[in-house]
Parts: C-alpha cells; structure tokens; sequence
C-alpha cells in the first residue's frame, strides 16, 4: 500500500512504495518496523548528537508538557523554561554579552539571521546595505531565504528561474581573494557574510587553515556583518561546542539548531552579539523594534528537551568524546580510499564524506542512492551528499567498534554496488 506521506527531498514515484519506517532507537543504533537493525551514520539529519533512547530528554519534556507545554512569547510574555533555555544559551555562547532569539529550527534561524542583519543596518542608518553574501555549495534551510542563500543550485531549480531573493551572491567556498574583490567592490551594499564553519550537506568541506581568520578581519575591514551558520557544526560536532571557537571565526551572530535539543523537540535559535543587539536593546534608537517571530518562538516543551539535552552532553563529556573519536572516524574511513570506486574523503570532528569517483558518477549518476540502499542491507543508515558522497556524522555515542561496523557496511555496499555494474 501507498502511503500518504509526502517526504522531503524524495522522488514520490520512487518512494511511495519503499519507505523505511523507523520503530526505535538505543544509542547509535535504529530499528525499523521490520525488525531490522542499522548503524545510524547520520544522526538521523545531523542531530541526534546525544543518541537514542534518551528518556531523562522526554521526562523533562513530558513534565513541562504537563505543566505548561508552551505560551507565546510575542510582546512581553513569556514561560519560565525559555527563560532558563536562554540563559543556559548565552552562558555557552562565544559572543560575549549575546542574547538569543529563538525559533522552531535551523531555517527559521537563518532567516531570522539575514532579517534582523538587513534591519541592523536601517536603524543604524544605512538602508543601502541589503546584500547578502552565501558561497557556493553552501546548504542554509529551505525556506525562501535560505534557498536563495543556498549555494548548489538544484536547490533552486524549477521555481521559476530566479532566486526568491534577489540581492545574494555567491562566492566560491574558500576563495578568500574573491571575497576580497566583492568587500571593495560594494561594501556600501553588503549587509552580510553567512558561511557554515564546515560546509556540510554540500559534501562536508572542511576550511582552509587561515580561511575564517581571513574573513572574520575582512568582515571587520569593510563593516560587513558576519554570520556563523552553526546548525551543523554547533553543539560538538567539531570536538568544540562551537566551530567558531575551532577555527578562530568573529561572527557577529551565530544561528544553531539541530545538536541543541539533539531533535527530541524542535528548536533553533540565533546568538546575536554585542554590536547588533545594541540598537534594539540598549540605545534610545526611536522605532527600532525587530518586527519578527514565530508562533513556536521560545516554546517551553522544546525549551525543556534543550536543557535536558544540554545537561547529558555536559556531564557525559561528550563534546570530548567527539575530539576523542575523531582521529578514530579518520582512521577507519580512510581504509575505503583506493578502491576502484571511492575518490576523496574528507574528514573532520565526528564527520566525513566518501565521494565517489568522477568517472563512476559519470556512467551511472545514480551509483551513490545505490550505494545508500545497498548500505541498508549491511545494516547501516546513510544518505547521499551533493549527488556524490556518502554521508557520516553519527551520534556521538557511537563505540568504537560500532565505528568499524559502519564504515565496514558502507565499504561494503560500495563493492555490492561495484560488482553490479
């Protein structure tokens, strides 16, 4: 039988008849309704940082459900759980002195980023500065705003031509020569510079050295607002809570969604730092509101799923276990290179891609969903990055051993699939 949901990024001819309905979770492990069991590679889309099975995350849902599961935040309302969320937030926070406004994931995020950017430089006297800079393989959510940030351009084929939002360039990922060029060229118009720490549904792309050093004192130079898309990579998933703090980055705020409840809820949010949060909060700037919000702004049950998640992370030292893991991930994806099949890995923290070679994705473009189905039957769950890689970003309490088991399932579905071709 057919079934009646509609799935994201999934070609319905195809899926209607073969979807694989996850029952249940423990760790790093999921089981689906068959019984069968995987290795999830992906934390399900790159949140399940804590793991499975959390049931300390869903008893402080469950009682904050009961007692008030969420109230508006518009105005000067308010529950106590996003109080406490916030200060916990801006406590770990890179920004010093940052506030944070919240929202419902990564996408209302960075919308919200790009907004609150465009307005920063109205009440601040400038209405010209309405650019937006992205670069190119870049992935910032789907909703209007971030499609057009969006820096692959399936994304944004077949809407009719033209990104939903015109004033955005694209610049190549870590060129900081052409970033340069484009700074002097219209700083009076650029309101701001977004980039993921590592590009990470582009194919995981991992900076140069001096990459974001470079272009933190360039956003500086030309007064351009810098944004760190850490929806991703924030939470730990680098061996730090945040990239920036990794790679030197001097964001002006951060967007986060993802690793902060570890998805047992839905939440994203914004750090906002000094600089922007001055004119609305602490300057007698006439008029200067920040007209934005969303119905689940500050909801208290996802509030309550943060700090829960916040508090295992904390005490389980798992942001040191991802440093611990990493060098360990490295070492056992790396075993897959020089096979007939497999071209660059890349990886970095408790993540990596397994691109597939130019010359087998040319013959057959649909080797890596092939590979990704083939990897089911060796009991691992993974995706496809860019049309041409593998994807691995699994729990962070993953065992070692479960480590080897999931490179060793995807190594072997890349040979099923070689063999088959």
């Amino acid at each position: 039988m057919s079934t009646s949901f509609w799935h994201g990024f999934a070609d319905m001819h195809v899926i209607k008849d073969r979807e694989v309905v996850i029952a249940k979770g423990e760790g790093a492990v999921v089981t689906d309704t068959q019984g069968n069991e995987y290795i999830d590679a992906t934390a399900a889309l790159w949140f399940c940082n804590a793991g499975y099975g959390r049931r300390e995350i869903a008893d402080a849902v469950a009682d904050q459900l009961v007692r008030m599961h969420g109230y508006s935040s518009f105005g000067a309302y308010t529950s106590d759980a996003t109080l406490r969320v916030a200060e916990r937030l801006t406590a770990l926070s890179p920004l010093p002195n940052s506030v944070v406004f919240l929202a419902s994931g990564g996408s209302d995020a960075i919308d919200t980023a790009a907004k609150l950017a465009r307005r920063y430089w109205d009440v601040v006297g400038k209405p010209n500065k309405t650019l937006l800079v992205s670069r190119e393989h870049a992935y910032h959510g789907m909703h209007a705003m971030g499609t057009s940030l969006g820096g692959m351009p399936v994304m944004q084929a077949g809407y009719g031509g033209e990104p939903f939002i015109n004033e955005v360039v694209h610049v190549p990922a870590l060129d900081v020569e052409a970033v340069a060029r484009l700074f002097e060229q219209r700083r009076d118009e650029i309101a701001m510079f977004v980039g993921e720490p590592v590009i990470g549904a582009g194919g995981v792309i991992p900076p140069t050295e001096s990459y974001w050093r470079d272009i933190s004192a360039l956003c500086k130079q030309y007064d351009i607002l810098l944004v760190a898309d850490e929806v991703i990579t924030g939470f730990g998933r680098l061996g730090r809570m945040w990239a920036t703090q990794r790679f030197g980055i001097e964001p002006d705020m951060i967007t986060f969604a993802k690793g902060v409840t570890s998805g047992y809820m839905p939440l994203g949010g914004v750090l906002v730092g000094e600089k922007v949060r001055a004119p609305f909060w602490d300057e007698p700037i006439a008029g200067a509101v920040f007209r934005h919000g969303y119905t689940y702004s500050g909801h208290a049950g996802a509030a309550a799923a943060a700090l829960a998640n916040l508090d295992i992370i904390e005490r389980e030292g798992l942001v040191e276990r991802v440093k611990m893991l990493e060098p360990v991930l490295d070492t056992a994806v790396r075993r897959l290179q020089g096979t007939r099949t497999v071209g660059e890995i890349r990886t970095i923290g408790l993540t990596a891609a397994v691109a597939l070679q130019s010359e087998v994705l040319a013959k057959d473009p649909a080797t890596p969903e092939k590979v990704v189905a083939a990897a089911l039957r060796h009991g691992v769950a993974t995706r496809v990055l860019r049309a041409h890689a593998i994807h691995i970003s699994p729990p962070f309490v993953i065992s070692e051993a479960e480590i080897d088991r999931m490179v060793d399932g995807i190594g072997n579905a890349i040979e099923d699939v070689a063999a088959a071709s």
